[in-house]
């Protein structure tokens, strides 16, 4: 399956060949902690155990936290 996929945090967009199921997945294989980033797919939040089908576009948005 192909996924598009934009991450803010380094400001880049690119399709790439992903043979899972779950954003968890996804995560996993970018060594990206999900405690770090927000998921959207469609312009919608989604959480990391939801599946993604070919052709999705997913955008990841870095959390920021400070006090």
């Amino acid at each position: 399956m192909n996924i598009t996929l934009k991450q803010e945090r380094t400001n880049t967009t690119h399709t790439i060949s992903f043979p899972r199921k779950t954003v968890k997945d996804l995560l996993q294989q970018l060594n990206i902690n999900s405690e770090t980033v927000i998921i959207i797919r469609n312009n919608t939040v989604i959480t990391e155990d939801e599946l993604l089908k070919n052709d999705d576009e997913i955008e990841l948005l870095s959390v920021v936290s400070g006090g």
